[in-house]
């Protein structure tokens, strides 16, 4: 059976500073759900806990009070709301959640692709390399792979988005080989978290196409799940995300088999 489109596992608020647009309310995020027939949605606000050393400014007001001020989230009888958050791993490979919060969420996104942050997620010495930034891309990955973390309800982000490079994005991702590709999302499957497609990592071009897919046909090959995010932090981007989703489910031929699912709540 064909991958239905009946979740959305990464939005933003108004509550991330990136966003700070107050039509982006939980409310309006419910009612995309519900417009779209979707089972489950979650919220995934920028997060950095005030118990981890080492916030950026950007990230230091970001805090869980600050995220939890969406709680408690609206619900419908056709759609579960989970709350979530998008934390982050600094260029010393710490994260930004401690494992006391772990049980606050239903479900945790950890990018390793934020190479945009310079001087906190990549050195400033690296910054101007696309070699170390394909190394920083395995390398990351990898020790997020080794973190003791609750992996089932885990997702790993915009695995090939522009934030690799802002210069350019799929020159990184060509110098990575397909094997490392392999020996990472092997043990992501083994892991049980969940790949994203971030819609806005299916807006490339038809000639950069191979080159954009790899490593999400890589991830399919090796027996990854997958989940769909819109990474929405506006109105007009929620809009945006069914046709994006369509897309990347088409051009990887996926399955309901190849589903990622939150797990269900504790009682």
């Amino acid at each position: 059976m064909k991958y239905a489109i009946d979740h959305d596992y990464h939005i933003h608020s108004h509550l991330s500073t990136c966003s700070s647009d107050p039509a982006q309310t939980t409310a309006a995020i419910l009612d995309y759900a519900k417009q779209n027939r979707m089972s489950t949605v979650c919220i995934t606000d920028h997060y950095w806990d005030s118990a981890v050393p080492g916030a950026s400014n950007w990230y230091r007001p970001q805090n869980f009070d600050h995220i939890a001020e969406s709680l408690p989230l609206p619900q419908s009888e056709d759609t579960t709301f989970f709350f979530g958050c998008e934390t982050d791993m600094k260029k010393d490979m710490v994260i930004g959640i401690p494992a006391s919060r772990f049980d606050d969420f239903d479900f945790i996104i950890i990018p390793t692709t934020h190479l945009h942050m310079i001087g906190f997620t990549i050195a400033e010495e690296d910054k101007d390399s696309n070699e170390r930034r394909a190394a920083l891309w395995a390398e990351r990955f990898d020790k997020l792979l080794d973190l003791d973390l609750p992996f089932e309800k885990i997702g790993i982000p915009h695995i090939a988005c522009n934030l690799i490079n802002t210069k350019g994005h799929l020159p990184v991702l060509d110098l990575i080989p397909s094997e490392k590709m392999e020996e990472l999302f092997t043990k992501a499957a083994a892991r049980g978290c969940g790949i994203e497609l971030n819609a806005f990592d299916f807006t490339f071009t038809e000639a950069d196409a191979d080159r954009a897919l790899r490593p999400f046909r890589i991830a399919k090959a090796c027996g990854c799940k997958f989940y769909l995010g819109s990474d929405a932090h506006f109105p007009k981007e929620l809009v945006k995300a069914i046709p994006r989703f369509t897309r990347a489910i088409e051009l990887l031929d996926l399955t309901e088999n190849d589903k990622y699912h939150i797990p269900a709540r504790k009682k």
